[in-house]
């Protein structure tokens, strides 16, 4: 099979945002975004270092060449502006699996509905055009928004891995993982769109 199982460019639009394939030319504004040390807090790498973040994105455009990783910035359509960043990885097209991860939005749009959006147009990717059998979320054990923001999309917890990773500051890190099959994506798929229109609902 093709190494590069996601063809490029893919671009995913919804209602208020647009994922992009990652460019060089977003790093200056994307690195903006991404300077809120906020966002890393419980993420192994602080992106919010420039030379950290150049690196893993550097990386991430390396690794879509290779067919490992597919990275998007994540556009406001409403601004045009970039507010953060997502990716496909630990792609493995044999085993129709891949892993959904690397997603960051600034504050401002915490418990917002884009969060639910960016996902719902990626798993509808995965499970209706790459015909994917699994999608794995993983993250920090003691993240707790981050889990329930993956429970929030009908996901399944799996366990913890312990020691999986180690952060920036030395300590640690153990990882909560989550998945998807295909045979649950009908059920997953009504939840975040239930929990979309509930924020919708929620705030007129």
């Amino acid at each position: 099979m093709n190494q590069h199982w996601i063809g490029h460019p893919t671009i995913l639009t919804g209602e208020h945002v647009q994922l992009v394939p990652l460019a060089a030319e977003h790093f200056e504004e994307l690195y903006k975004a991404a300077s809120d040390k906020k966002l890393w807090e419980l993420i192994p790498t602080d992106c919010s270092e420039r030379e950290n973040f150049d690196k893993a994105y550097l990386f991430a455009l390396s690794e879509r060449d290779k067919g490992h990783q597919y990275p998007f910035v994540i556009v406001h359509k409403a601004t045009n502006e970039l507010i953060g960043s997502t990716r496909f990885f630990e792609i493995y097209p044999g085993d129709k699996k891949l892993e959904i991860g690397w997603t960051w939005i600034i504050t401002r749009y915490w418990g917002t509905e884009i969060n639910l959006e960016c996902k719902l147009l990626m798993l509808t990717f995965c499970f209706e055009h790459l015909q994917t059998r699994r999608v794995q979320f993983k993250t920090d054990e003691t993240n707790i928004r981050s889990r329930k923001a993956i429970e929030k999309l009908g996901a399944r917890f799996e366990g913890v891995l312990r020691k999986d990773r180690i952060k920036a500051n030395g300590v640690s890190r153990s990882a909560a993982y989550y998945s998807i099959l295909d045979d649950e994506w009908e059920e997953a798929r009504e939840k975040i769109k239930e929990q979309i229109l509930y924020i919708r609902q929620a705030t007129l």
